[in-house]
């Protein structure tokens, strides 16, 4: 088959999770289609990363946005009612050029990753198409504002919200089938229909993620991109609440936090026992030099990649109930969960001083990932949708 898939970043390198997904579809897919790839990126792509993405595509057409083209798309988004998450990505003068990329390479099928992108191509109808909404973005921006404190901001949020409400269950018509995530960002799509919608977890690349012998570094570990205010507000929470819990019953615990994009609040918490780093050669480098990954999420969408990398790694994970509600790893026997501060302090200091325990645990972690998410699995059945139609 020949594949149009549309993106709005740049699929690589893989520093966030929306890229690390669409990367990988592409990945497997090119190995037995034809894709043609059209993305936008806020920025320049360095010709080494152009070059490693056009190993996977017949033809890559990429668009950059400037500072000023995101500023005046996101002026025309309060202008028109578009989600600011959908309008900072809509630029009118490539509309053109997109579509007839489209039409000129007279491909099979349409993949939209994002609704972020479905404004470039919702209306065209002579080719079948695929929307990834990934994650309910509505209720991510929902969660965000119930949790804000500040009148604008929080009120910024709310007609957000709203907008995206209205923006998701308009847009699930404009195209012939659509996956997601999650089964519980499926049931937060505000559509009648939304069981319609294929639940298409993210994977993990055992290639790139597996047991590593390093010295350990640290007891404990947080990651994430830190330019997304849900891994901040984690972040700020293990650092302010959860480990100095820990700390009384174990002072000389250690923890890190790695992930690009870190803000001052957090750059400022960097002490003796608390290290902020923000660049690794390779993320797994952090993994490997920590004893225990934390993910104390207190708002959440979609899938958390980390835990499924952690797990990869046979690195023990606690994380909120909340992180765990999309990866379904068993509590206990894979996992373990934590609702307060003094539940993280209890299950870490169980998970250091039980080697027996967290073998197991690890042990489990491992197969369990292995078993449940394989991207060459994963992407098959994605294939099998989009040709479906």
């Amino acid at each position: 088959m020949k594949i149009v898939l549309l993106t709005s970043r740049f699929p690589y390198p893989l520093e966030k999770g929306d890229k690390l997904r669409v990367y990988n579809f592409i990945r497997q897919l090119s190995i037995k289609n034809e894709l043609i790839l059209i993305a936008l990126n806020a920025g320049d792509v360095s010709r080494e990363n152009y070059l490693h993405m056009k190993q996977y595509c017949s033809e890559l057409h990429l668009f950059r946005l400037s500072k000023l083209d995101l500023g005046i798309n996101l002026i025309r988004a309060g202008l028109n009612g578009l989600p600011f998450q959908v309008g900072i990505f809509y630029k009118r003068k490539i509309t053109s050029d997109i579509q007839k990329i489209i039409n000129d390479a007279n491909p099979d099928a349409v993949f939209c990753h994002l609704i972020r992108m479905s404004e470039y191509v919702k209306e065209i109808n002579k080719y079948t198409k695929t929307l990834d909404y990934m994650d309910a973005f509505s209720k991510g921006i929902e969660r965000w504002s119930e949790q804000s404190t500040f009148f604008l901001k929080k009120s910024f949020l709310k007609n957000e919200h709203k907008r995206l409400v209205k923006y998701e269950r308009e847009v699930f018509d404009k195209f012939d089938s659509k996956i997601i995530i999650s089964e519980q960002d499926r049931t937060l799509i505000p559509h009648s229909e939304r069981e319609k919608i294929e639940v298409i977890p993210n994977g993990v690349d055992t290639d790139q993620f597996y047991p590593l012998e390093r010295e350990k570094k640290y007891d404990l570990l947080f990651t994430g991109n830190m330019g997304y205010p849900p891994n901040v507000e984690s972040a700020l929470y293990t650092v302010r609440n959860i480990f100095p819990e820990v700390r009384k019953k174990i002072p000389e615990i250690s923890l890190l936090v790695a992930g690009i994009n870190s803000p001052g609040e957090l750059k400022d918490s960097a002490s003796g026992n608390i290290h902020v780093i923000e660049k690794f050669s390779h993320i797994r480098e952090a993994f490997a030099q920590c004893r225990i990954m934390l993910a104390p999420m207190l708002i959440s969408i979609g899938l958390q990649n980390k835990i499924l990398q952690a797990m990869a790694m046979k690195i023990p994970v606690i994380c909120s109930p909340l992180a765990n509600n999309a990866v379904k790893a068993p509590v206990n026997t894979c996992i373990l969960e934590a609702e307060s501060v003094e539940e993280y302090s209890e299950k870490i200091r169980m998970v250091l001083s039980d080697r027996k325990f967290t073998e197991s645990l690890t042990e489990n972690a491992y197969d369990f990932v292995v078993k449940n998410y394989n991207w060459k699995k994963i992407s098959e059945k994605l294939e099998s949708i989009i040709c479906s139609n």
